[in-house]
């Protein structure tokens, strides 16, 4: 459970088909399931879907094996339960409902795959789909009070494990090793799992945005670049800490500070009404005026909360405005070749007053 199911969501999707002709929504990706019922639910290969017909009817199907799990979620709830078993045709049993009479249906079109459409419209005949995404993607941007305290629960503990982490670092340890001890202790802390693959890269690693952790060792004389997060309860968090093994020289002590000052610039520019781009441009600049313009590959962040990466994406071409409500991370990072790089990954919350930082987590430079 990530929540329950809530009937002011619902309604806003029902707001949204007045006068636009549509007979109904049909959500298929789980996460939306999640947001609008509540209820989480992994079908692997088989068929889920929420049905919000124009008179308000809804209807969940799901494989057979779920429905008790579904059941005990949703109970007292209006939303009426269809389960589908293996030997069914998931699209056949739509069918058997007033879907059939459906003609306009509105769908994840970043979710829905062309087979599943092409069945969907063999099976119900002559029914056009068109594209809801957009709207699901509005009302998780602003997240509620409670979703909030749930990200503030991830952020809780992956503090903790990094806190934790760093003390089991020793010289000569591969980044493997360093990243079983850290999934570890994500259960160890009481995380339900990690929201992706934790990144420990050593040395010149570091240098790798999206680098695969290996056999490399920990040694002196170079960064070490955890970035890591983990799933509380259906909502997530993701930070990145960059730390010196040994004494750092002088260039990864610029290269650190030039981040560490970009994130500050990042955050600062956070306000309710500007356009997303100035928060990517707020620490370009910085890092450009640093002389490591040409090492800042990526994008500053992208938002999360149930999902690792959601809406919106925050990069400097990005004229989106800023809302209150808004979650998403802010990473600035400079990757030098043959040197090292270094990342600083923090989760923000914006407000009506800016953004607030969700990490407590020192961005100071730490020398283990």
């Amino acid at each position: 459970m990530i929540g329950r199911m809530d009937n002011e969501r619902l309604y806003t999707i029902l707001d949204d088909m007045n006068g636009s002709g549509l007979d109904g929504v049909l959500l298929t990706s789980p996460i939306s399931v999640a947001y609008f019922t509540g209820f989480v639910c992994d079908p692997h290969e088989r068929f889920l879907g929420l049905w919000v017909g124009q008179d308000g009817e809804t209807a969940l199907f799901l494989p057979s094996l779920e429905k008790d799990n579904a059941a005990a979620a949703l109970a007292g709830s209006d939303l009426s339960i269809v389960p589908i078993s293996d030997t069914d045709d998931p699209y056949q049993v739509l069918r058997t409902t007033r879907i059939k009479q459906a003609k306009k249906i509105a769908v994840e079109k970043d979710h829905l795959r062309l087979s599943q459409a092409e069945k969907l419209q063999a099976a119900l005949g002559e029914v056009h789909l068109f594209d809801i995404g957009a709207t699901i993607a509005r009302l998780r941007n602003r997240k509620a009070d409670w979703e909030v305290d749930r990200m503030k629960e991830a952020v809780r503990i992956i503090e903790e494990v990094m806190e934790e982490g760093i003390k089991r670092v020793k010289l000569g340890m591969t980044e493997v090793e360093l990243v079983a001890e850290l999934e570890y202790l994500m259960k160890e802390k009481g995380a339900d799992e990690p929201s992706f693959g934790t990144t420990v890269l050593a040395g010149k690693n570091s240098a790798l945005p999206h680098g695969t952790p290996g056999t490399t060792k920990i040694e002196k004389g170079g960064f070490l670049l955890i970035d890591m997060g983990v799933f509380k309860d259906g909502y997530c968090s993701d930070i990145t800490r960059t730390f010196a093994v040994g004494e750092p020289t002088d260039e990864m002590k610029k290269i650190y500070e030039a981040v560490q000052h970009a994130v500050e610039a990042a955050t600062n520019a956070v306000k309710v009404g500007r356009p997303l781009a100035e928060v990517d441009r707020a620490a370009r600049g910085v890092i450009e005026k640093a002389g490591y313009g040409e090492y800042f590959t990526h994008r500053v962040g992208h938002g999360l909360g149930l999902e690792i990466h959601e809406y919106p994406s925050v990069h400097g071409e990005n004229q989106d405005v800023i809302e209150a409500g808004m979650t998403f991370t802010i990473e600035p990072g400079i990757y030098v070749p043959g040197v090292g790089g270094v990342r600083i990954e923090d989760d923000i919350y914006v407000t009506e007053a800016g953004a607030q930082t969700l990490m407590t987590f020192p961005k100071s430079l730490t020398i283990l």
